[in-house]
């Protein structure tokens, strides 16, 4: 969140959140706000207090940074983690909360205690850890992607609309003026027709490790408890570097490089053009042995025309993929990047977190959009006074995860063309894609 918004900033409402924002020598476009329609805010129930009761689930890595700035609107109560020294070191900054190693007994434990929860844990237990909360009427932020699954994605979104919570995941540009500005000009057409989009990212490579064969068995370090932290995956031994970073390129525990960057990279061209329920995906990759995702990976989704725009093709690199740099001839392509080429210019985003935006061929106007107080700040303002987060689980976050998650399949198949039923949550003609799509899990940690 920007430095010098207050509390009583965030609570302001929307009104006074609508603002202009000034490109030098641009010209003047349409004035009008148009942005992903969003439930009415009487659909949530705010808490009405004006400071939160905080509960944290994984308090370590990311989870530090979302608990700190959840601490800026309220109290941290409870927090759980399954390594000791987190929960420890946590303490230091917040010695008045209850600390527990399992957040199933945290819920139970505070039952009427918490008004709002901030998840980040691994992705396989976003879905019970966040639904735990909502059916307690709990306010939930959970961190990106959504969840590890698409029926996990879609149970997220319905969930939250019935327990009538304010919900955020944690795709922190959506908040990004830059980001929305684009998104509208995009969606009002001012580009012209949408030709081709590029999307990329240079993860896993340095940042962890796919292609790999599964670790040796380990002695569990003394500081984590592994069965809670394999809670609804399958049972295996404890290997080397699965906590705390690596579980992201295995299949069982994360959702490789698509999985945890496309909620950052897709954002944008997500909220511009609609880009929900694809009619088909199709992948290249290195090869891989469905335990550990693939090194890199190529995916081509196939969008149908919908009332906002016409069909499209998106194209998604990883692990050191790049488009054809002839789309953007005089800028080197980084690790990531969005390119979004366009009848009347070509849209460029040299960042992983869209949030610059260079146009070649055409002009970056004036426009009017919402201007967000802060990606926390918005969660804490759902929370409080019931004003819809621009990334809630029904209808942003929840569709966002179940398109960027629908490559995966694709990378299982690795060449073959799946195509997709939304409604039905199918893969057509075969059910080979059946317990990617709605996993299985071990006992006593089902929803």
């Amino acid at each position: 969140m920007s430095k010098g918004i207050s509390r009583r900033d965030v609570l302001r409402g929307s009104a006074a959140a609508v603002a202009t924002v000034a490109i030098p020598g641009a010209a003047m476009a349409a004035t009008e706000v148009v942005e992903p329609v969003l439930a009415p805010d009487s659909e949530i129930k705010p808490t009405g207090r004006g400071k939160l009761r905080l509960g944290i689930v994984g308090c370590g890595g990311k989870g530090w940074s979302g608990m700190q700035g959840a601490a800026e609107f309220g109290e941290v109560v409870c927090i759980a983690d399954v390594d000791v020294e987190n929960r420890i070191k946590a303490l230091t900054e917040h010695p008045r909360a209850r600390t527990f190693e399992d957040y199933r007994e945290m819920y139970d434990a505070m039952r009427g205690k918490i008004d709002a929860v901030v998840i980040s844990t691994p992705d396989h237990h976003h879905l019970l850890a966040s639904v735990l909360a909502m059916k307690q009427g709990i306010h939930t932020y959970c961190e990106k992607p959504l969840t590890r699954s698409i029926w996990e994605a879609r149970q997220m979104a319905e969930i939250a609309k019935k327990n009538r919570v304010a919900t955020q995941m944690g795709n922190q540009s959506t908040a990004s003026t830059p980001m929305r500005k684009i998104a509208k000009l995009l969606r009002d057409g001012h580009y012209g027709k949408v030709k081709e989009i590029h999307l990329w990212t240079d993860r896993a490579a340095r940042y962890w490790k796919q292609g790999i064969e599964r670790p040796a068995a380990a002695r569990t370090p003394r500081k984590v408890n592994f069965d809670l932290w394999l809670g609804p995956s399958p049972d295996r031994p404890y290997g080397e570097g699965y906590h705390p970073f690596s579980w992201r390129g295995f299949w069982d525990f994360g959702t490789g490089a698509l999985g945890d960057m496309g909620c950052h990279i897709f954002n944008m061209v997500f909220m511009a053009l609609d880009l929900k329920d694809p009619l088909a995906v199709t992948a290249k990759t290195s090869g891989h042995n469905r335990d550990s995702f693939p090194t890199w990976a190529e995916v081509h989704y196939e969008f149908p025309k919908n009332k906002n725009r016409d069909a499209v093709d998106l194209f998604w690199y990883d692990g050191g993929k790049k488009p054809p740099q002839s789309l953007v001839p005089d800028a080197e392509f980084g690790g990531n990047g969005v390119v979004v080429v366009c009848e009347k210019g070509t849209i460029y985003s040299p960042d992983e977190s869209n949030t610059t935006f260079r146009v070649i061929g055409n002009d970056f106007p004036e426009v009017e959009v919402e201007v967000s107080p802060g990606h926390m700040a918005e969660f804490a303002r759902a929370a409080m006074e019931g004003k819809q987060a621009m990334s809630n689980f029904p209808h942003y976050s929840g569709p966002l995860t179940e398109t960027v998650l629908l490559g995966n399949l694709a990378i299982w198949a690795d060449g073959k063309r799946v195509e997709w039923d939304a409604r039905r949550m199918t893969t057509k003609g075969t059910n080979e894609f059946d317990s990617l799509i709605r996993p299985t899990y071990r006992e006593g940690w089902g929803i």
